[in-house]
């Protein structure tokens, strides 16, 4: 199964989150590849449209494999079987995380501009991006989400592997998928078009 692109993959997630359109929903986009997909779920359900700003930890060598991310406010989480399973020193996540907390910082500028954040306390958030691999980038979301205040965190992604929906059952409380393979070789590898997305294709959506 492969999704054309990150607004279709949208459309067709937003099929499965029918039940909550009577909760009012928030939906929070994880820029920059799950602003589409929110976009286009936030429409069907009704519901108003922000993002939630997080930072996925690298891995040096292979960027895609997620060591653990950084999320607003000085939240963090790691991934202890990757660290484990890399050997990565102290002082190699030291480095990776303040880069990292330097682009949050930046995106945030970027792509609030002058709008504050949107209250997340007592909402019914829907964390939308557009696939996990290993899920630490939701998992952070979460906590943020929480310690903002929601009163329900839902996770919601197009596509995931089986360990991401497993980890992220514990930090939400619920998550959507309707498409989980057995073996996920990357999140990429669900879409025809999965270009990387500017900060101004992201800024425009926020804007429609």
């Amino acid at each position: 199964m492969l999704y054309e692109t990150r607004a279709k993959a949208g459309r067709a997630l937003a099929e499965s989150l029918g039940h909550l359109r009577d909760a009012d929903p928030l939906v929070l986009g994880l820029p920059r590849g799950g602003v589409p997909v929110a976009t286009e779920v936030a429409h069907e359900l009704g519901g108003e449209l922000d993002v939630i700003l997080v930072r996925k930890l690298g891995v040096p060598w292979q960027p895609e494999l997620a060591m653990g991310a950084l999320g607003e406010g000085g939240v963090r989480v790691l991934n202890d079987d990757v660290l484990a399973q890399t050997g990565m020193s102290p002082l190699g996540l030291a480095t990776v995380e303040s880069r990292e907390r330097r682009e949050l910082e930046r995106r945030a500028r970027v792509l609030r501009g002058d709008r504050g954040r949107i209250p997340l306390r007592d909402r019914t958030v829907v964390i939308v991006d557009d696939g996990m691999a290993t899920g630490a980038t939701a998992a952070v979301a979460c906590r943020v989400a929480r310690a903002d205040g929601a009163a329900r965190v839902v996770v919601a992604v197009p596509v995931s592997s089986e360990e991401a929906v497993a980890r992220l059952t514990k930090e939400a409380d619920e998550v959507i998928c309707p498409l989980v393979p057995r073996w996920l070789g990357g999140v990429g590898g669900a879409y025809r078009d999965f270009h990387q997305l500017t900060d101004q294709e992201v800024t425009d959506l926020l804007a429609t």
